[in-house]
């Protein structure tokens, strides 16, 4: 048993003894007894990558950490102060991606050749080069969270149709949707919060992918008709063309809605969700602010509307890396309407 030292960097031959006693089935204490180091010093170096006693590799180890310490001091993250400054206020303000945050500086710094980052370097900077709480912030910032949209129990029972009188199938849907070089068609659902007792009305266009977050009181049909209308009443007309819902039931006051708005409601086949993909997807990503377990009775309208924001302003790849904000307002600018977030913040 070696005697426990002051603290300096694990060196590669006590990597190789940590491997060999995690091989055998030493706790992190007992391996740290075995080469005279701290508990925490085991613990910290097994969890910097998320080691685990069947993957944790002496050779990668010091790799890694010969790279941190080499990096440290060259990595553009950590010697460009306005890059930095860029790549975490989009990361945890923005909750933007690696990838959305290295394509969309060219185009905001088109000549500006010290404002470039690639999406690995900016992973390498949030795993291995920053520190503390920042750390730990950039961490959950990167996280994807895969949630069960948490709607009605069964998609596809044969007795909703039942429940939309004169319901009109996507079949019926003009072909010119199919290809999204029309804007003004949306696809709308309704997602739903802990135990099935509150709900967040989703639309978004599939053209810009412009999206429209819709509070809602409750499930009622009359009242999400009453909700999706008002949302959409300051659009331009020619923003108002049809909307692809779901078989949900909610959406039975559709006449009533389309009185109001002019917008025509196709309803997707039951369990057919890619005939709506761009509204799944889009619910993914907002899952990410409003997770299941969601009581969206105590969110306020600000907080929706603060969501909402966030997702217009984010730059989308299928959109050249563009915001969906941009989008809309090139398509108003060409008509002389007003701005894109101008129309869907009042």
């Amino acid at each position: 048993m070696k005697q426990v030292t002051n603290y300096k960097r694990l060196t590669a031959s006590e990597r190789e003894e940590i491997s060999r006693y995690l091989a055998t089935g030493l706790s992190c204490g007992q391996i740290a007894l075995n080469i005279g180091r701290e508990t925490s010093t085991i613990s910290r170096e097994l969890s910097r990558l998320r080691y685990n006693p069947a993957s944790y590799r002496a050779t990668f180890a010091q790799e890694v950490a010969e790279y941190k310490r080499n990096h440290r001091k060259t990595h553009k993250l950590l010697t460009n102060e306005r890059l930095r400054i860029y790549v975490e206020d989009k990361l945890l303000n923005g909750h933007w991606s690696p990838q959305q945050i290295a394509a969309r500086i060219k185009l905001e710094y088109p000549n500006d050749m010290d404002m470039r980052v690639s999406h690995e370097s900016i992973y390498t900077y949030v795993f291995c080069l920053s520190r503390g709480s920042l750390k730990k912030e950039l961490k959950a910032a990167l996280r994807q969270h895969k949630y069960s949209r948490g709607r009605r129990p069964s998609r596809g029972e044969s007795h909703k149709d039942s429940n939309i009188p004169d319901l009109v199938s996507i079949e019926e849907r003009p072909k010119e949707v199919e290809d999204r070089t029309i804007p003004g068609h949306w696809e709308g659902d309704l997602i739903v919060g802990i135990g099935n007792h509150s709900a967040l009305g989703t639309l978004v266009e599939r053209t810009t992918r412009t999206v429209i977050l819709v509070p809602v009181n409750s499930k009622q049909v009359e009242h999400v008709a009453e909700r999706f209308a008002e949302e959409l009443r300051t659009l331009p007309q020619q923003m108002k063309l049809t909307l692809t819902y779901d078989r949900g039931s909610e959406m039975a006051a559709h006449k009533l809605f389309t009185e109001k708005t002019t917008i025509k409601v196709y309803f997707a086949d039951p369990q057919s969700p890619w005939q709506r993909g761009t509204n799944e997807n889009t619910n993914g990503l907002i899952r990410q602010f409003f997770p299941k377990s969601t009581d969206f009775k105590k969110v306020t309208i600000e907080e929706v509307k603060r969501v909402q924001d966030l997702l217009n302003s984010r730059p989308r790849k299928v959109l050249g890396f563009h915001t969906p904000y941009e989008k809309f307002s090139e398509l108003l600018a060409e008509k002389g309407e007003a701005k894109a977030n101008e129309l869907m913040l009042r």
